[in-house]
């Protein structure tokens, strides 16, 4: 485990958006893509587009394949430092949970109600068809 990761600033990347020099952030990891310009299937503008930034969103808005998410590995250079990172995992891999405050019922109370709504109705069913 001797391989250091190579940190980087949003800073520093701004920069690196030409079509000789290009990176992408995505998922705080940074991408150097100069080499897959015109590779990429979408065509190099919508890279270039986003070169030196945060291309986070678009990358998961086009839905990318297996198969694309695995090539882009060989294209890792590094990661954002850390006070650089942005906390974008919920918005692209929700975690379930039932955050809804307890006074508004989120707890045994508001499945009772219907349950008992159910019981009610087969009972009264079973009572006038039997």
């Amino acid at each position: 485990m001797g391989d250091q990761v190579k940190l980087f600033t949003r800073e520093e990347l701004k920069s690196r958006n030409q079509r000789s020099d290009a990176v992408l952030i995505i998922h705080n990891a940074v991408y150097d893509v100069t080499k897959f310009l015109e590779e990429h299937p979408g065509g190099e503008e919508v890279l270039l587009e986003k070169a030196g930034q945060d291309a986070t969103e678009p990358f998961e808005d086009v839905s990318h394949s297996s198969d694309a998410r695995s090539l882009m590995k060989k294209y890792k250079i590094g990661e954002l430092v850390e006070a650089d990172r942005t906390q974008n995992k919920a918005a692209f891999a929700p975690e379930w949970s039932n955050d809804q405050p307890s006074e508004q019922g989120n707890s045994w109370s508001s499945w009772l109600a219907p349950l008992v709504l159910g019981l009610a109705a087969t009972l009264l069913y079973r009572y006038l068809f039997a």
